[in-house]
């Protein structure tokens, strides 16, 4: 709610240009009209949503009953609809909706919650159909690994080449929404941060094919960044089709 506001008002933004909800994913997913689409950890929606709107049907799984309400309330003030799994995505396969999608979207912020990549990649191949494809997004290493910033200015920001890009300990950090909480302390987490190469690897394993791998500058129109990668998005095939 702080940060998108009520679901009517946010859904009359995504109504009125879905794809830009979307940013580079657009074009990594493809032709949406028709498509199953599973999005896994989809938190609030709104990805979901914007998909919905450009013709998929869209099942979402994520562990938050919380999340669940507003992305319903969401789906239905912009007109769609969408199913919503509350759920570990680690125990999906107990669902039954293994070879059942068209497309498998995780973006965003996912990757670290895991202390092992395999079971999560296994669970995104196990749910493509044969020609399916998986899309993953998400924060580019070489930013949440090896560098940090002390202040900025209005055009510069200080950079610290100061983390260890191969370290595999646990990082202790805020919860993604602390930003957003009125007061109060907010919750910690231990993150597990990847390297580019072992999520291409973890991806390898689980026998699906790279397509494609996009790294990205930040997107947010700032200069802080320039020349920096900030995200990256991955695109693999299950085998079987085109």
């Amino acid at each position: 709610m702080e940060r998108f506001g009520p679901p009517e008002e946010a859904a009359k933004r995504l109504v009125a240009d879905p794809a830009k909800s979307l940013a580079t994913l657009r074009e990594a997913l493809g032709d949406l009209c028709g498509r199953h689409v599973l999005n896994l950890m989809g938190s609030h929606g709104h990805k979901a949503v914007a998909m919905a709107l450009l013709g998929a049907r869209v099942t979402v799984a994520d562990f938050s009953a919380e999340n669940r309400r507003y992305a319903l309330e969401l789906a239905t003030a912009a007109s769609v609809s969408i199913d919503y799994l509350v759920a570990d995505v680690l125990k999906l396969g107990e669902r039954g909706l293994a070879g059942g999608f068209d497309l498998v979207l995780a973006e965003m912020g996912i990757l670290h919650y895991f202390r092992s990549l395999e079971p999560f990649m296994a669970l995104a191949a196990s749910c493509l159909r044969s020609g399916g494809r998986f899309v993953l997004r998400d924060f580019h290493p070489v930013s949440t690994k090896l560098l940090s910033y002390r202040g900025s200015t209005a055009k510069v920001r200080k950079y610290k080449v100061d983390g260890d890009y191969f370290s595999a300990a646990l990082v202790q950090a805020e919860v993604a929404y602390s930003k957003h909480l009125a007061g109060g302390q907010a919750e910690a987490v231990w993150l597990r941060q990847w390297t580019l190469g072992e999520t291409v690897t973890a991806v390898a394993g689980a026998g699906l094919v790279v397509v494609s791998l996009s790294e990205e500058p930040n997107l947010s129109g700032d200069s802080f960044d320039k020349g920096i990668p900030k995200t990256f998005t991955l695109v693999a095939a299950k085998a079987g089709g085109a």
